[in-house]
């Protein structure tokens, strides 16, 4: 304070105490009473601490007027020795000596305005009270100070927040506020409960409140009476010095209980910051473990390759996947980014409070969670391509077991009764054309028969694909496969034996009938033709592409063109039949038009050509709805690929913006945070996007597209790049808010945070969010430190690395950089700190008992304490003690609970 004194409701300045008293006379504000009650205040006060001295005054203008008590009086209350008084009785001896007491108190910085030693000496009581005011601020008053408020202020918030909870209390001033003794009761009950009874006070009965409160102050905490009930109770406006007086003597008595709960504060906020650090561990650990658990169920799903070999079964393990990453993969993705975030906001918050680092139980690690959703990425992956190979190759089995069915139906059609015919013994009845006849009709079986060698090796072919594909029903395939090739192998050996036995009898027969063998000559391989011919308009075909279908067109057209010869030959041969039934008519030939040579007849290959002629416009129709299905299938590529192409390039673009706010260039934190906000906005509206896309994928899907040559985008590329995308914008936002909380808990300003981040990124070349230790030093030798280049920079460098780098990965986070910064220009709350509030409770001994920490802490902090508190083990402890040193260093890391 600067040369002046409080008076009154403030800061006087050069003023003094009678220029006060005569402006409040002037305005018509003094109060006769005040004196009086100065009066009897002021003498109380002065004699609670000459008593120390072992003597008192009784009247207040006249005990002082030699100044010898009056300089007892300030070496008392300043614990300072003062010139030695002069013994003589003569005015000047007490003038000089009142002189010698108001020199010391100018000394103290107070100036005195109007009060000289000749008016202390001839007994003025108005300047005598005056001095004794200075001298209560400067040694009672002065030195109260709550929140750097001034004296009186301060003086006025103390009471204001000890009597705040208690009814009938309202302290606004130091007159009218106290008139009713309920505030002095309440300042006594809330220090010493034990004292009062404050719930049988009453408003009604000030007197007794102020009776009360005098007589307990005086008895049990030595505090004199210095008021007079009477007198406040009849004068309109107490005195406002007289009751400052006496309510700092109760706030001097209860300057230790301050202390106390000052500590108890103190402890109180740090043991808050512990529990809401273990609180988000336990929910960091509850949230792992979940997830971590969820991955372990899923995985043996994802690593099945069981099925039941069928398409529809394959199909349905499809659906189910589509359903696994429509419904039930998406909040594990919100999960694990929240776990990412409350582990990033756990460590900022344990870094800010100068707690150690957190590290998760074994296996619950961020690292480990990353592993464990990448292993589950990759199966998802090699599942999803398992199903769809699967699809293709189940999807082939089908087609195949219907062409074998096919093929088989066809040659037993044909084989039907050939063993009985070729068994007959009808040739040793026939006359010598007959059995001409039967010889040609045999070789035109044996032509037909080797024909019909590819049928049955096409068969056996099939049967063998079947076999290596694993076809499901392979027993009946075999089984029948073997039948026809049993019985293949019979009509060879039947052939055999019955041409041996014509050759036999054809020594005897020789007479041919020419019309009829070139009947069956031709006729024979054109039948061969028409069958082949239906057996291939009949055809069933799988294909995936444009090319193939247009292909497969392109093949039916040549083969139409053929059709002009096949009209001419079929012309020819029953041009044949007609010649011959010309000639029979015309000679009337007894059985003439029965042809020995073959079992044809025109009206079978009228027959077949007709069925062949009628079987090209519906190939036709066949392969139009498959070049239809095709071109719709074109269309799906185009739309997916249209979509992707968009869908892609945009994911990417927003990455690099994300990614560039992250790297702290864009403004203040948080302009940062508002644009991550919008961008995050932006990415949750961009996603019907992503769900037609899925719509459009599920539709390639299903209709059996497995490539597309218009895109390099793929549905799971865009899967892993929105989940990335959603990831980093978390991840990001998360970071900023951390550094928003650094910044505003640790009193940094935004210049020093961009500074900090300035330099940072300019040594991150590679925009990795992270320095190596040489980037580290050349950043910090950039913000001003003096890092040598001897052994012992390089040791001073090396517990810089300890303390931003703690689990010696070989890089550091910004995270790290800018605590380390923080702390380089911050103060923090110390493990000191906390053992010094402790100390207080305690009273100043090593050790603190359960019922003290009861006592002055809330229940809940206070059980917190005793069941981690390890017991005292140091001599002359009482039962139960308990050792808050090794506690308070626990608490940040320094030692172990």
């Amino acid at each position: 304070m600067e040369n002046g004194v409080y008076y009154g409701d403030g800061y006087s300045g050069d003023g003094g105490y009678m220029e006060q008293e005569e402006e409040w006379e002037r305005e018509g504000l003094l109060d006769p009473a005040w004196e009086k009650q100065q009066k009897k205040t002021f003498t109380a006060w002065c004699n609670s601490h000459l008593r120390k001295a072992g003597t008192a005054i009784e009247n207040i203008e006249d005990d002082f007027r030699n100044g010898l008590k009056l300089m007892l009086l300030l070496e008392v209350i300043s614990g300072e020795t003062l010139p030695k008084p002069d013994r003589g009785k003569m005015r000047f001896h007490k003038i000089a000596n009142v002189n010698k007491a108001l020199d010391f108190i100018a000394s103290k910085g107070v100036k005195l305005v109007s009060i000289g030693a000749e008016e202390i000496v001839d007994g003025n009581l108005k300047m005598t009270l005056g001095m004794i005011w200075t001298i209560i601020l400067r040694f009672a008053i002065q030195d109260i100070s709550v929140e750097e408020m001034t004296a009186k202020e301060g003086l006025l918030l103390w009471c204001q927040r000890k009597t705040a909870p208690y009814k009938n209390v309202n302290v606004q001033n130091f007159h009218l506020s106290f008139k009713d003794g309920l505030a002095f009761c309440a300042l006594i009950h809330r220090h010493r409960p034990d004292l009062i009874d404050y719930s049988k006070l009453s408003k009604d009965n000030p007197l007794e409140n102020l009776n009360t409160a005098f007589d307990v102050a005086e008895k049990y905490l030595d505090i004199p009476r210095m008021l007079d009930p009477d007198d406040l109770q009849n004068t309109a406006m107490p005195d406002e010095r007289a009751v400052m007086t006496y309510v700092s003597s109760y706030y001097h008595c209860f300057s230790g209980a301050q202390k106390a709960e000052t500590a108890a504060n103190r402890i109180c906020k740090v043991l808050k910051v512990n529990q809401e650090n273990e609180r988000l561990m336990e929910e960091y650990e509850r949230l792992a473990s979940d997830l971590l658990e969820w991955i372990r169920r899923t995985m043996p799903w994802l690593n099945s390759r069981q099925t039941d070999n069928s398409l529809a079964g394959v199909q349905k393990k499809l659906e189910e996947y589509r359903t696994y990453r429509r419904k039930h993969k998406p909040p594990r993705v919100e999960q694990k980014a929240k776990l990412e975030t409350n582990f990033n906001t756990l460590q900022t918050k344990l870094r800010l409070s100068n707690r150690p680092a957190y590290m998760p139980t074994e296996g619950k690690t961020v690292s480990d969670i990353s592993n464990a959703w990448k292993g589950l990425e990759k199966a998802e992956k090699a599942f999803e391509e398992w199903l769809l190979a699967e699809t293709m190759r189940l999807e082939r089995l089908e087609h195949l077991a219907q062409k074998f069915k096919h093929k088989a139906d066809t040659h037993e059609d044909w084989t039907r009764g050939k063993e009985e015919m070729l068994q007959s013994q009808d040739f040793r009845q026939c006359r010598l054309n007959e059995l001409k006849a039967l010889k040609k009709k045999h070789e035109a079986f044996e032509s037909d028969l080797a024909a019909h060698q590819d049928r049955v090796e096409q068969i056996a072919a099939i049967a063998q694909e079947l076999n290596t594909l694993e076809y499901h029903d392979c027993m009946s395939v075999n089984s029948r496969c073997q039948r026809i090739c049993d019985q293949w192998d019979r009509l060879g050996a039947l052939t055999q034996r019955r041409r041996q036995a014509l050759d036999e009898a054809e020594r005897i027969l020789e007479k041919i009938d020419i019309l009829h063998l070139e009947f069956a000559k031709r006729a024979a391989p054109f039948n061969n033709w028409l069958d082949g011919t239906r057996e291939d308009l009949v055809d069933m075909f799988i294909v995936h592409t444009m090319e193939e279908i247009q292909g497969l067109i392109q093949a039916h057209d040549q083969f139409k063109a053929t059709l002009g010869e096949a009209d001419k030959e079929y012309n020819l041969i029953v041009g044949l039949v007609r010649e011959v039934e010309a000639i029979v008519k015309q000679h009337q030939i007894p059985g003439g038009l029965e042809n020995p040579y073959t079992t044809l007849t025109a009206s079978d290959l009228t027959r077949k050509w007709s069925d062949v002629r009628g079987l090209v416009p519906q190939r036709d129709q066949t392969l139009a709805n498959e070049l239809r299905k095709q071109q719709n299938n074109e269309m799906l590529r185009r739309q997916f690929a249209e979509k992707a192409n968009a869908v892609g390039p945009w994911i990417e673009r927003q990455m690099d913006a994300v990614t560039a706010i992250g790297m702290g260039l864009q403004g203040s934190l948080e302009d940062q945070l508002h644009r991550l906000r919008e961008y995050e906005q932006a990415v949750y509206a961009y996603k019907p996007h992503i769900e037609e896309l899925e719509k459009i994928h599920q539709a390639v899907q299903e209709s059996m597209i497995f490539e597309n040559r218009y895109t390099h985008y793929t549905m799971e590329t865009l899967r892993v790049g929105w989940e990335q995308l959603l990831t980093s914008i978390n991840r990001n936002v998360n970071e900023v808010e951390n550094q928003i909380l650094t910044r505003d808990s640790k009193g940094i300003t935004q210049e020093q945070l961009n500074e900090f981040r300035s330099s940072f990124n300019h040594f991150d070349k590679n925009r990795s969010c992270r320095l190596a230790p040489d980037e580290l030093k050349s950043c910090l030798v950039s913000l001003g430190y003096s890092i040598g280049k001897d052994r012992q920079g390089e040791m001073d460098f090396q517990r810089i690395m300890a303390v931003v780098d703690p689990n010696s990965t070989g890089y550091v986070t910004f995270d790290a950089f800018l605590d380390f910064m923080t702390r380089e220009s911050t103060d923090t709350d110390t493990a000191e700190q906390v053992i010094d509030s402790f100390r207080i409770l305690a009273s100043d001994k090593p050790y603190i008992l359960p019922d003290e920490l009861r006592r002055e802490l809330p229940p809940d902090q206070a059980e917190y304490c005793i069941q981690r508190m390890p017991a005292f083990k140091g001599p002359g402890a009482a039962p139960g003690a308990l050792d808050y040193m090794s506690f308070s260093t626990a608490l940040y890391g320094e030692s172990d609970l």
